[in-house]
């Protein structure tokens, strides 16, 4: 089992900026990815940005040269720090830990962080 606590969410105005943190314990594999996702009211969730064990990295376009995600493998924590927040990026952000191993991926995710971008 993998346990996932997100922190830093919280309201800021357009224009701000904010760093999410998720901290993973338990069973965690060597390999493995870690990443955040979004959802708005009313939207299904998307992807936000990833990052494997090995460092490689994956951001939706719209957040790409705002959003930066990185990682502590020794901490097993992710973080996202998001500049130029828009109103329209408003949601609960969720971390995810993606375990691989012998070709069988499994999914964990956190309870959701809330950000809200507005005056």
């Amino acid at each position: 089992q993998v346990q996932l606590v997100e922190s830093g969410g919280g309201l800021v105005q357009p224009g701000g900026s904010l760093r999410l943190s998720c901290a993973a314990s338990g069973i965690i594999f060597s390999i493995n990815t870690m990443g955040w996702f979004r959802q708005a009211p009313g939207k299904q969730r998307e992807l936000v940005a990833t990052i494997t064990s090995g460092g490689s990295l994956n951001y939706a376009d719209s957040v790409k040269g705002r959003f930066a995600i990185s990682r502590d493998n020794a901490k097993n924590t992710v973080y996202l720090q998001m500049n130029s927040l828009k109103p329209e990026e408003t949601a609960v952000y969720y971390c995810m830990l993606e375990n691989v191993r012998g070709g069988v991926r499994r999914d964990y995710w956190g309870q959701g962080t809330q950000v809200t971008v507005s005056t």
